[in-house]
């Protein structure tokens, strides 16, 4: 079972670097998707997401104990399957200015949502117990240390989660847009 806490947890954070490579440096930074109009609903199914994400590992991952908050983390994670799936039938158009999405982003994008999608289907075959031919929720997870290190790694990717949620959020706002643009424009690398 050690297995399952050692490969959610790799899964996880695997997808924590990617989705920061994809969502700040190329999405934010590199290529400004919050400021073109063609790309703006791209940004916002990505701001939809980024808000999602650290709700979704507290409920699955963080919460041990309360089934209802755990079957939230589910919902959740079911309606970001809906919001990845609008935002891949929308990218087409969202990166005309660029040619279309490169194929090397392109497989970035599908690496991290697999590792995404892994993390929390090993957390559901952690967390559900279908032997008995009924679904039941294990509230009682044993502590050990491949236990601890999945919580370790849940607990601390969600602050930097929060940072880049509000982040999307804050430059769907004009002003703060402009200013992120206007200290964006005097950095030159990268």
């Amino acid at each position: 079972m050690d297995i399952l806490y050692y490969l959610a947890a790799a899964s996880l954070l695997l997808f924590m670097v990617l989705a920061t490579y994809d969502g700040f440096y190329l999405h934010i930074w590199k290529y400004r998707l919050f400021d073109r109009a063609e790309s703006m609903f791209e940004h916002k199914t990505h701001t939809i997401r980024a808000i999602l994400f650290p709700l979704i590992v507290w409920l699955l991952i963080v919460n041990e104990t309360n089934f209802s908050l755990f079957l939230a983390g589910i919902a959740l994670t079911v309606f970001d399957s809906v919001v990845l799936a609008i935002d891949a039938y929308h990218e087409k158009e969202s990166r005309s200015f660029m040619g279309g999405l490169p194929k090397w982003e392109y497989m970035v994008h599908l690496f991290a949502n697999a590792f995404h999608f892994s993390a929390i289907l090993l957390v559901l075959a952690l967390r559900l117990d279908i032997s008995t031919g009924t679904l039941l929720f294990v509230d009682t997870i044993a502590t050990s240390q491949a236990h601890g290190f999945l919580q370790f790694i849940a607990v601390n990717v969600i602050p930097g989660a929060i940072i880049l949620a509000l982040l999307h959020c804050i430059l769907m706002m004009e002003k703060p847009k402009n200013i992120w643009l206007n200290y964006r424009t005097q950095i030159t690398c990268c």
